[in-house]
């Protein structure tokens, strides 16, 4: 059951400076997420080669430098 004489507005007023903090954090959140998203997809495409490869017809391990 809710409160028989809930005032909407005096409620807005009381709750606006948490509804705020809260849709910053949603926001900073977004912009992180969004940061991730850029930078896995940059760093995705990029090859690495490996210290130490294995040779295909001998089997045997062969470095790089």
């Amino acid at each position: 059951m809710s409160a028989p004489d809930t005032n909407v507005e005096k409620q807005k007023k009381q709750h606006k400076p948490a509804l705020i903090g809260i849709r910053g954090a949603m926001l900073f959140a977004l912009v992180l997420l969004l940061g991730l998203i850029g930078w896995v997809a940059s760093q995705g495409q990029t090859p690495v080669d490996p210290d130490v490869k294995i040779d295909g017809r001998t089997g045997e391990e062969v470095v790089v430098e």
